[in-house]
């Protein structure tokens, strides 16, 4: 779920795109060396940076009590995630491929019976198919050759795999301010430091955050501090309120089949 740290991350990803839009080892757009990171300055890394011509950028949460809001009535929705294994079933066998994951399931139904196999960390699909005609032994004859397996006399004979599925929820919603602090050697420099971060925030109405969900933002004010006890520092603080949501994961497991017999009639999906 996502939280304070998360929001500043996103926060410090914008500042990075606006600062070095060609990435950390090209020059930035003001002309000179950025230092950015989340929180408060060290004074005496900060006096360092400053008299050495190198900007700092802080972001960090506003000292105001975030505020709680209602949040959205939305029923459990689902992210799609696809397994690393892959099977396919070809003259009457199933061959397996791909780099299993422990949240992979694996399955062959032969007949009227299921076989299913969960991969452990470290399979490989030769494991996972040695696992399967493993089990398949103690009803049928089986035919193992690498990832590949195969059942003579069967009338029916599926091979599917299937991933775990995340479903998420909202459960709450809440509102913060974050400031984003522009501590230069220069006026100047400090002009065009905020200039440009606050562009970059200004288009990005939607920030995606770290656990896959949204956070909206709105500019709220902006500060300025000229500090005479340090010659050095002009800084401009950039006010956002950031509106985020806690949201709630569930890994659920997927159906692999779904076998069912209704009198003389039988269904399979």
């Amino acid at each position: 779920m996502a939280d304070l740290a998360d929001v500043e991350d996103a926060l410090l990803q914008v500042v990075t795109s606006a600062l070095y839009p060609e990435g950390s080892d090209s020059a930035s757009t003001i002309g000179v060396d950025c230092r950015l990171y989340r929180g408060w300055p060290v004074p005496n890394a900060l006096n360092a940076d400053l008299n050495a011509g190198i900007v700092n950028v802080t972001v960090f949460p506003s000292e105001v009590a975030g505020t709680a809001l209602a949040h959205l009535p939305i029923e459990y929705r689902r992210e799609s995630e696809v397994a690393g294994l892959a099977v396919t079933v070809a003259q009457g066998a199933a061959i397996f491929s791909g780099v299993p994951r422990e949240t992979d399931c694996a399955g062959i139904l032969v007949d009227d019976r299921s076989y299913v196999h969960r991969p452990e960390a470290g399979e490989t699909a030769a494991s996972v198919a040695a696992q399967l005609a493993q089990l398949i032994r103690v009803d049928r004859v089986v035919h193992l050759a690498g990832a590949s397996l195969s059942v003579p006399g069967a009338r029916r004979f599926v091979a599917r795999v299937v991933a775990d599925q995340v479903s998420y929820r909202e459960i709450r919603r809440q509102q913060q301010a974050f400031i984003v602090a522009c501590w230069c050697p220069s006026p100047g420099l400090r002009d065009a430091t905020a200039q440009a971060i606050d562009l970059a925030v200004a288009r990005q109405h939607f920030m995606a955050l770290g656990d896959g969900s949204s956070a909206r933002v709105r500019y709220q004010n902006t500060a300025q501090y000229d500090q005479a006890q340090n010659a050095l520092l002009y800084r401009r603080d950039l006010t956002y309120l950031v509106e985020y949501p806690t949201v709630m994961r569930v890994r659920e497991p997927s159906m692999l089949f779904a076998d069912l017999r209704i009198g003389a009639a039988e269904l399979l999906s």
